[in-house]
């Protein structure tokens, strides 16, 4: 296997969201609150909660020259406005949504074994962003493009309604502490944007590997009425075929962790 910057579709421990803390602390003094202890919660899809902390890890020369040498081709910048992703891609396909993607090892296989495809990735943490697009680049995919911005935001404002044929989160940051909650990207609001972007029969995948997190996605999408649970109600999926066990994913699973898949579709 080739070094973390090549060109191969490799697994990688990184994940994309910052290390949580532990559940059973509660410093008052957390930094996370600083600014929003006190304030009335907003909706997550206009002045919303982020649902992530920008602690950006070390970013290595290859992966800053990547942003040079092929954000052009494979980066998006916000626009504000319905995006037209047919003429993006130079094609009309059914489009897939990856939030969160990490490293982008799960978005490059995927891509390269999906190519009748496309597919659009988010992801906020530089470092990350960089890693895939010299992955892209080496595997000369085409498939792909990425925005390095906040998920909602783009959601929000750049993908049209009914654009979307389906959405993938895998291991968004569980935010453990009951306090912090409402930074969790699954909340109602999210869901609903997220519907209104969906075509009928579309589908959302989400995994994670925690428990508590689990629960509070099965709560909020059973609840919403406009996705149903594909595998029946309230129940989870197996590991769908095309979704790579990533390093720390295994790691965890050597560890005794779980990992809980949900699949629901757009009705």
């Amino acid at each position: 296997m080739r070094n973390a910057d090549g060109p191969m579709c490799e697994a990688a421990v990184f994940q994309g969201r910052v290390p949580v803390s532990d559940p059973s602390t509660d410093d008052v003094n957390d930094p996370i609150d600083a600014g929003t202890r006190g304030r009335t919660p907003v909706d997550e899809t206009s002045r919303h909660i982020r649902s992530f902390v920008l602690r950006q890890g070390r970013i290595t020369p290859a992966q800053e020259r990547a942003f040079a040498q092929h954000w052009g081709r494979y980066g998006l910048e916000p626009r504000g406005t319905p995006r037209d992703f047919a003429a993006v891609f130079g094609r009309r396909a059914p489009l897939v949504l990856e939030i969160g993607f990490g490293n982008g090892e799960q978005l490059c296989a995927a891509a390269a074994a999906e190519p009748e495809r496309d597919f659009v990735g988010i992801e906020v943490h530089r470092p990350g962003v960089g890693h895939l697009l010299n992955a892209l680049a080496a595997a000369a995919l085409d498939n792909v493009r990425l925005y390095h911005h906040d998920a909602i935001e783009v959601l929000r404002d750049d993908i049209a309604p009914a654009a979307l044929a389906e959405t993938r989160i895998g291991f968004p940051d569980p935010w453990p502490k009951k306090r912090h909650h409402k930074r969790r990207l699954i909340q109602p609001g999210f869901v609903a944007l997220l519907a209104s972007r969906t075509a009928p029969g579309g589908r959302l995948h989400l995994a994670t590997d925690w428990a508590g997190y689990a629960e509070h996605m099965i709560e909020v999408l059973e609840a919403a009425p406009d996705w149903r649970n594909a595998i029946g109600p309230s129940q989870y999926a197996e590991r769908p075929a095309w979704r790579v066990a990533t390093r720390f994913e295994q790691r965890g699973l050597r560890l005794g962790h779980g990992v809980w898949d949900l699949i629901y579709q757009r009705v």
